[in-house]
């Protein structure tokens, strides 16, 4: 399991990824964004050799990640924390506000 701020990513079996999952759409950029900062603008982003980033089809900000070669995971205002070969499932933090459940604004 690795952290970076907000951001939680845990590994799964590639078995127990859901069926039908395909490409997440990309930013402006062309980045594979996990959570992108709505207080500073700022992303965490997955690089590497041989990363996808995935989701439900109807589903686009439920995030898995398959690294078959190296990946790391970059943001601007945390180091880099590197990934191992496998299938991960992306986890946002959430926070209580009066009256609702929202993701943590980084």
């Amino acid at each position: 399991m690795h952290r970076q701020g907000d951001v939680l990513v845990v590994p799964l079996d590639e078995a127990d990824l859901p069926a039908g999952l395909v490409a997440a759409p990309r930013d402006r950029r062309n980045r594979m964004v996990l959570a992108l900062g709505e207080a500073t603008g700022h992303a965490h982003v997955a690089t590497g050799d041989r990363v996808s980033l995935l989701c439900p089809p109807d589903e686009p900000d439920r995030l898995y990640l398959v690294i078959e070669g190296y990946g790391r995971l970059v943001h601007e205002e945390h180091g880099p924390v590197s990934l191992s070969p496998g299938a991960y499932r992306v986890v946002r933090q959430r926070e209580y506000f009066p009256g609702a459940i929202r993701f943590v604004a980084d």
